[in-house]
């Protein structure tokens, strides 16, 4: 009898993960009947980008793990991590707390203050199954996207890229698509949109309203990690690092690379745009800053 009540319990497990698939799938097709025209199909008529005068205009030497007041030289603030290695550090628009984490697999966001103790206000708002590699805030201190070597856009090691919000702690959104760890992100300047960057040698580009991936940035002749991504002002362009110390300059709307740039003699770590959009700097393993431009 304990065999017949133990075969039945079985069966009705796999009856209802059978079911739980089924209904997975049918939300899948009813997604996919939302979705517009591909971003190629739309940008098929734009006019191709000629991006030849871009070249190294200055080198910056003489780094070694320092983080300096760019105006006084003097060193503002220290704070210890629970980790051997922080990988990834952003700072909250308001300039009152940044993020940061590492291979301790958390994001700890720590509120800046020369009267307090930050240790002691510091506080862990999101948690990966792998090391944290990037994290960045989206338009107000209240909402923070990290990624991670598992794969998501929280961004990680676990191939994902989860969106946070700070005040619960909780993740509000999750995308996939890529195959390897999740390196770099950085947000559209429209905010409604985010790239990142895998060691699967691709750049993705999701929607956070669509909560899906709408474009894909890679060639086959590609191999190597991208480490570092940023927009142009406008959004058109995307600018991507790799580890064959290249930068590739990626058309976003009709995913076509429409420029590289060479210079650094070793793998690029980082990369951004000014603010004002006229040039952009890279920081490569082979100690050197380029400005680009």
């Amino acid at each position: 009898m304990v065999d017949d009540v133990s075969s039945r319990s079985g069966d009705q497990i796999e009856a209802l993960v059978r079911e739980a698939e089924d209904l997975r799938q049918k939300l899948d097709q009813e997604r996919q009947k939302l979705n517009d025209v591909p971003i190629q199909t739309a940008a098929a008529k734009l006019a191709k980008l000629e991006l030849g005068g871009m070249r190294c205009r200055r080198v910056l030497r003489g780094h070694a793990s320092k983080v300096w007041d760019g105006f006084t030289t003097n060193k503002e603030h220290a704070v210890t991590m629970p980790t051997t290695w922080v990988m990834a550090c952003a700072f909250a628009p308001s300039m009152q707390m940044i993020a940061c984490g590492g291979l301790d697999n958390k994001c700890s966001v720590i509120p800046l203050n020369f009267d307090e103790d930050i240790i002691q206000k510091k506080r862990s708002v999101a948690t990966h199954t792998s090391y944290m590699s990037c994290c960045t805030f989206i338009r107000s201190d209240n909402l923070l996207l990290t990624g991670s070597g598992d794969s998501t856009c929280a961004m990680g090691a676990d191939k994902h890229a989860l969106v946070w919000d700070i005040r619960s702690g909780q993740c509000v959104q999750s995308f996939d698509g890529h195959e390897e760890d999740i390196n770099t992100i950085r947000f559209h300047p429209n905010g409604d949109a985010f790239a990142t960057g895998s060691d699967d040698a691709s750049c993705r580009l999701y929607d956070i309203r669509a909560d899906r991936q709408v474009a894909v940035y890679q060639k086959e002749s590609i191999f190597f990690p991208v480490n570092g991504v940023d927009f142009s002002v406008s959004g058109r362009l995307l600018f991507a690092g790799y580890g064959d110390y290249r930068i590739s300059v990626w058309d976003t709307l009709k995913c076509l690379r429409a420029h590289v740039m060479y210079g650094h003699e070793n793998r690029i770590s980082c990369l951004r745009t000014s603010p004002d959009g006229t040039a952009v700097c890279t920081a490569s393993w082979d100690s050197f800053l380029k400005i680009w431009a």
